[in-house]
């Protein structure tokens, strides 16, 4: 059953997601970035290029001819998935194919709607049994273990 961990709360949701990118990468682990807006997800992808100045995380988008071997992979959807290790929510529902893998990252955002959002997926998940953490953002420096 997939485990779900929930961050609260994020001054800068992307950023954030980044930070969490890089240390599943850091950390040997494949993850897939999802939302279904095209828009966030570009900005997220050139986030990922420039949050840190002298590093690289390997990600290209989802259906390319590198996903099968690139660690973090961008996707508008649940198709063309070349790995299903780590999921990275950034889409203000559940992931309707979630239960597919292995982890869940949510990031809870500090303003009202974004909470209000979060409250809704946690109770989703919640009431189908699923085993849920619920970290203070300090406690992404942990690795993401298995």
């Amino acid at each position: 059953m997939t485990r779900i961990d929930f961050y609260h709360y994020a001054e800068d949701k992307l950023r954030f997601a980044c930070r969490l990118a890089a240390k599943a990468f850091d950390q040997s682990r494949r993850v897939v970035v999802y939302t279904p807006d095209a828009e966030l997800l570009g900005r997220f992808d050139r986030d990922l290029w420039s949050f840190q100045a002298t590093r690289f995380v390997p990600h290209c988008y989802a259906g390319t001819g590198l996903a099968a071997e690139t660690p973090v992979i961008l996707a508008t959807s649940g198709e063309h998935l070349a790995h299903h290790e780590v999921l990275l929510n950034l889409a203000d529902e559940w992931p309707p194919f979630f239960a597919s893998f292995e982890r869940l990252l949510e990031i809870v955002a500090t303003d009202d709607e974004d909470k209000a959002r979060a409250r809704a997926r946690y109770a989703f998940y919640r009431k189908r049994g699923y085993d849920i953490q619920v970290n203070a953002i300090e406690s992404a420096e942990k690795p993401l273990g298995r």
